[in-house]
């Protein structure tokens, strides 16, 4: 969730807070580096990880990617790759992402998750459609999973309009052979679209697997690997963090266990084949091997891979001489889990 960037959040910063101190102006809320809020309403991110543009990729990975508007009223818009190298008469398979960032923090264009998706769209060949949703607080959920249900939508009107305007991916792309994915808090999301996504029509899609990568849940009790596991000074999650984050995200009032938070599984959920990837030393194992067990208990069928000597977002951050291969594993069991369903 967090770029391995070498920042120092406290730089030049010393003046601006004493001016604002004087005039009553106050931090609610922050994350180190990533997000201020104050008590005006006024919300700072800085520029931790720079923005690319979708045609900021190397000519010998072949993907195109280009940006597109999925909702004019919200400004919801996402970046579409598209691997070139295609067996001719053969569709590809459709993967929605939504990247992480606690709920609060991230976008489709940061250079982390620009690079990731692209590789991977070429590594496992399929199109992947990342969706920029809205971020918190200044829209709580569950503003991301509107977003996602609109992004959903709108390739269902694709997949039925055949627009000459998205015919350079549409046109290559098997809708009826439909992923949800995300990281952290983008796990989440893809997580309850999916639990949304069953009271839809979808046809033409067809919603085939849920892939959670490291996904972000919690509740007010804490698990071992929260209260015990040792985070290094770069990891992307630590529990003061993803407490507030769970603060800043949820409606006002709630607590960690709001069921957006801690989900409340039963006999009667309904979920395609799920993927679950855990990193070994985050914080969140304890959590992502809960639900696995609980996804299991409600009948879904799930495959777990867990990641030894990582932690979390290490697929997006390259923050551990382990880093790089571990990314190699989850992208290869990524493509047998999609092209094997």
């Amino acid at each position: 969730m967090v770029a391995a960037i070498s920042y120092d959040p406290r730089q030049n910063l010393n003046v601006r807070k004493d001016h604002l101190q004087q005039h009553g102006v106050v931090v609610l809320e922050e994350i180190d580096g990533l997000i201020k809020v104050y008590n005006n309403g006024h919300i700072e991110r800085p520029q931790i990880v720079p923005n690319v543009p979708h045609y900021s990729l190397p000519q010998e990975l072949s993907v195109t990617a280009k940006d597109v508007i999925l909702h004019n009223p919200t400004n919801l818009w996402s970046r579409i790759y598209l691997p070139n190298t295609l067996i001719p008469a053969t569709k590809l398979p459709l993967l929605v992402y939504f990247h992480g960032g606690g709920f609060c923090v991230g976008s489709v264009a940061w250079k982390c998750y620009h690079d990731f998706l692209a590789n991977l769209a070429s590594k496992i060949g399929c199109v992947i459609m990342s969706v920029n949703y809205r971020l918190a607080p200044e829209n709580r959920l569950p503003a991301a999973y509107d977003d996602g249900v609109h992004a959903i939508t709108w390739l269902k009107n694709q997949a039925l309009a055949n627009s000459k305007e998205q015919n350079w991916w549409s046109s290559k792309c098997n809708f009826s052979n439909l992923f949800l994915s995300g990281d952290s808090a983008g796990a989440n999301i893809a997580y309850h679209v999916a639990t949304r996504l069953n009271s839809y029509n979808l046809k033409p899609l067809s919603l085939k697997g849920l892939i959670l990568i490291q996904p972000f849940f919690g509740g007010e009790s804490r698990t071992h690997s929260e209260k015990y596991s040792i985070q290094p000074p770069y990891s992307a999650l630590n529990l003061s963090a993803s407490d507030t984050y769970w603060r800043l995200a949820l409606p006002i009032g709630s607590n960690r266990d709001h069921p957006w938070c801690k989900p409340r599984l039963s006999n009667n959920l309904r979920l395609p084949s799920t993927l679950v990837c855990i990193s070994e030393t985050d914080l969140l194992k304890d959590r992502n091997l809960e639900l696995c067990s609980a996804l299991a208990d409600a009948g879904i069928k799930v495959e777990k891979q867990v990641y030894k000597g990582v932690g979390h977002a290490f697929q997006i951050l390259h923050n551990s001489p382990l880093s790089q291969p571990r990314t190699h594993d989850m992208m290869s069991h990524l493509k047998n889990f999609i092209h094997d369903l």
